[in-house]
């Protein structure tokens, strides 16, 4: 059994690391070239960091109110993070929602379900690489990071930046796991759908930092907890959010084994 799982999950790895490369190297190379840049724009920054500081609802929205562009590391938790953020919802989104409705879109299902390999094994050896990609994801990208604020010759805050890099991860995980579970349902590949899940996470974060009425919404989006602004601001992060991260990630893959093991495969 731990074979027939094993040699599954090794195929997936395999049928998925060029997407792996091309997101990682794309993310990792814009946030570390914009790491390096802000050497070149450090002055002029300097002088108009109070006024983004300044710009109410907008300076909330982005985290601007709580650290300052004029240093390093506040135009990372600002800034970067955001982009990297962003970018790994959407490569997350992207993988989660393909895993489970390729084989029918690609009436691979009857071959593959014809070997003998448990349809709970199959559903665990694709979730397994699902997380696994996206902790190579952020752990290169973390990397490069890092890389970037030595070459900058600046400290690094390590013990925010890991925590930042773990809440991104549970973040990556849990909209992975929204469009995995929607993948489960699905006879088609549905990255659209995939895309524009992880784009309302990412708008829902932006307004209830704005909007007083509907600030309980923090508890709805992956992107509060892992808002680096609030975590290097902190130092911690916010447990209540991160366990009902996890506890939503562990609903949608239960969610997608149970759907998937009984569902009625087209071939």
């Amino acid at each position: 059994m731990i074979r027939r799982g094993k040699t599954l999950y090794c195929h997936e790895m395999k049928r998925n690391f060029k997407s792996l490369a091309i997101w990682t190297v794309s993310v990792g190379a814009i946030c570390f070239g914009c790491l390096l840049l802000y050497a070149s724009v450090e002055e002029s920054i300097g002088d108009i960091s109070d006024l983004f500081s300044d710009m109410g609802a907008m300076s909330a929205a982005f985290g601007m109110d709580k650290m300052s562009l004029a240093t390093l590391t506040g135009y990372y938790a600002t800034e970067i993070a955001m982009i990297h953020g962003l970018g790994g919802a959407m490569f997350a989104a992207i993988l989660g929602s393909a895993l489970l409705s390729k084989e029918e879109a690609g009436h691979t299902a009857e071959f593959l379900y014809a070997l003998p390999i448990p349809r709970g094994e199959a559903v665990f050896g694709k979730y397994l690489a699902l997380l696994s990609n996206l902790a190579l994801f952020e752990t290169v990208c973390t990397a490069s990071y890092l890389i970037g604020f030595a070459v900058m010759g600046e400290e690094i805050a390590a013990k925010e930046m890991l925590l930042c890099a773990a809440a991104q991860f549970l973040m990556m995980a849990e909209v992975g796991s929204v469009c995995f579970l929607m993948s489960a349902f699905s006879r088609k590949i549905q990255i659209g759908a995939g895309l524009g899940i992880a784009l309302v996470f990412f708008a829902l974060d932006m307004m209830c930092r704005i909007v007083p009425a509907i600030e309980n919404g923090k508890y709805l989006t992956p992107f509060y907890y892992s808002n680096a602004a609030d975590i290097y601001t902190e130092g911690a992060l916010s447990a209540a959010a991160c366990a009902i991260g996890l506890a939503v990630t562990a609903a949608c893959a239960a969610g997608a084994w149970m759907k998937y093991t009984k569902k009625d495969l087209a071939s």
